[in-house]
């Protein structure tokens, strides 16, 4: 296994800075206060050191975006035929200028820094919080998360020279704090059950999906097949995050009990970045790790499944994670062609212009070929997971246009959106061309509802969902109970890496970016789900109809519909 080359960051030598003027200074970032459950401890030591990453602005994501939907657009002539890494990359590297600018000031200043992707678009460097203070014009106090205990050390504000402006977008984390809690899994239940009981349920499918999900219900509801893949280049990436692992003890007893046509020896690779792991001590285990594992290995009947754990070296913040897995993802000559990820952040609590930056990752990875698929939250219209507001918060990355965002269902015959299934409408995107006719339609329909709450021109999400609640796994030796947009996104992530392995087997190419196609094309071999609703910041929420709604998509999957519309 192989990290992300040029991770390692160079140590600098002491610096010798002068306080820039204010006049000469742009403020870049800035936030009125800490966010809520962190408390200002007091001045951070002048010593302390700072793992800090700049981002240079991308010369053309414009042309990215044109070039993803370009592959990504059933009715293009150019449909299928993805970029390489280097021609994805091109979009985004820097200009001349901008490297010109950028180098003179880092040149000036002393800082020797390691370029941490293809595209040199992001720079790292370590400095001192003095140093900090001085090039940034920032004030880096110590926080306390009251949750935790854990402290960290973050500006309310800072500023770049003048020259940068235009040329340098983010330094980070800076205003960025740590989240306290990313997407999880909500338990429903916590209880072993016995597998004889188990297994006289799976028996009957239709009494199953009615108590409990399992494999053989979601093969049955939505028709996925269960022989087994054949393309061995075709792959499935799972993304570990939070010191989850992925159990095999786990997987196999997952598989002799709910798939016990399948071999239970059949497992899963790994892959591992700033400093990851899977430690296979059974007390160890992580629900959202062994749920994510055990519903790919357990539903994409013979496709390669790979964890790529990503650990907490080099990280300063939560969103160093996601960045840095990108980014190795981006390196790879031949990355999976689905990924799934069933972690998020409030939109609002990432700066705009990291947001833009990770967004457009996502779409590098989109037009080479990849696939990915997100859980859209668990907290209905109140963000990640359920907290007090008032305005509605999008989830990040699900307002990203460039991912497919999977909420959640429950029930069977017929399925209903479940009630905290994460959906609304982006603040910093807007409505991406493949689903206006859809959005403006659920608009017309759902009128002034909650008017100002909630942004009437921003891109809509969740663009699909599958089953979310009351998922049967296997957790540390018991079988347990588990619910969330954790259990949608692997499910539907499942469906599509089969779907590729067709595609590839004949001599086609991997779907790839899916929104265009799920819009145009996909849009009548899904189920449309017609009732639920997702509730949040004291308010009912959006509400499932007819068509894309931000509750439940276009809806859940059809195997044999989305065969047909896939070519096979």
């Amino acid at each position: 296994m192989r990290a992300l080359s040029g991770l390692a960051i160079i140590s600098l030598a002491s610096l010798a800075v002068c306080k820039p003027t204010a006049r000469n200074m742009r403020v870049l970032g800035r936030r009125d206060s800490a966010p809520s459950g962190f408390t200002l401890k007091g001045a951070a030591s002048p010593d302390s050191v700072l793992n800090l990453r700049i981002a240079l602005a991308q010369s053309n994501p414009a042309g990215l975006e044109e070039a993803l939907y370009d592959v990504s657009t059933p009715s293009s002539p150019n449909y299928g035929q993805y970029l390489t890494k280097e021609e994805a990359a091109q979009f985004i590297a820097p200009s001349t200028e901008t490297v010109s600018v950028v180098n003179g000031w880092l040149a000036e200043n002393d800082l020797n820094t390691t370029s941490l992707t293809p595209a040199g678009d992001w720079l790292g460097f370590k400095v001192t919080v003095a140093q900090a203070n001085e090039l940034f014009n920032a004030d880096f106090n110590v926080y306390t998360a009251e949750s935790t205990g854990k402290q960290t050390i973050r500006t309310l504000t800072y500023s770049i020279p003048a020259q940068l402006e235009g040329h340098l977008t983010v330094v980070y984390p800076t205003v960025t704090f740590p989240k306290t809690g990313l997407l999880k899994p909500v338990f429903s239940s916590v209880k072993a059950r016995r597998s004889e009981d188990i297994r006289s349920r799976s028996d009957d499918v239709a009494s199953s999906c009615a108590d409990t999900i399992t494999p053989s219900c979601l093969q049955s509801l939505y028709g996925i097949p269960t022989t087994a893949a054949t393309d061995s280049s075709n792959k499935l990436g799972v993304s570990g995050y939070d010191d989850q692992y992925a159990n095999k003890a786990d997987l196999e007893q997952f598989l002799q009990e709910f798939r016990p046509d399948v071999s239970d020896t059949t497992s899963f690779s790994l892959e591992t970045l700033d400093g990851g792991s899977n430690s296979q001590d059974r007390d160890d285990a992580g629900v959202e790790a062994d749920l994510d594992i055990q519903y790919t290995v357990g539903i994409a009947t013979g496709v390669p499944v790979v964890f790529i754990s990503v650990g907490e070296d080099n990280s300063d913040g939560d969103l160093d994670g996601f960045l840095d897995q990108i980014n190795y993802l981006l390196d790879q000559d031949s990355p999976p062609q689905t990924l799934t990820t069933s972690y998020g952040d409030y939109e609002p609590d990432i700066p705009e212009d990291l947001a833009y930056n990770l967004c457009n990752a996502y779409a590098q990875l989109g037009a080479r070929g990849v696939s990915l698929l997100f859980a859209s939250g668990d907290g209905g219209v109140s963000g990640v997971q359920s907290e007090s507001c008032y305005d509605f918060v999008p989830e990040f990355p699900s307002g990203c246009p460039y991912i497919t965002s999977v909420g959640g269902t429950t029930g069977v015959n017929p399925e209903t959106g479940v009630y905290f299934s994460g959906g609304g409408f982006s603040n910093y995107w807007g409505t991406p061309s493949y689903q206006a006719s859809d959005v403006a339609s659920y608009i017309s329909y759902f009128g002034n509802t909650y008017e100002g709450r909630w942004n009437k021109s921003g891109r809509g999400f969740p663009d699909v969902a599958a089953q979310a609640e009351n998922f049967d796994i296997v957790y540390e030796g018991s079988v347990e109970t588990v619910s969330g947009t954790s259990c949608a996104s692997p499910t539907f992530a499942s469906v599509i890496a089969l779907l590729n392995d067709e595609l590839l087997a004949a001599g086609k190419s991997p779907l790839g970016f899916l929104n265009p196609w799920l819009y145009s094309t996909a849009a009548s071999a899904l189920t449309d789900i017609t009732s639920g609703d997702n509730p949040g910041c004291n308010t009912n929420g959006f509400t499932a109809t007819t068509g894309w709604d931000p509750v439940t998509g276009l809806g859940t999957p059809n195997f044999d519909a989305l065969r047909t519309a896939a070519g096979l």
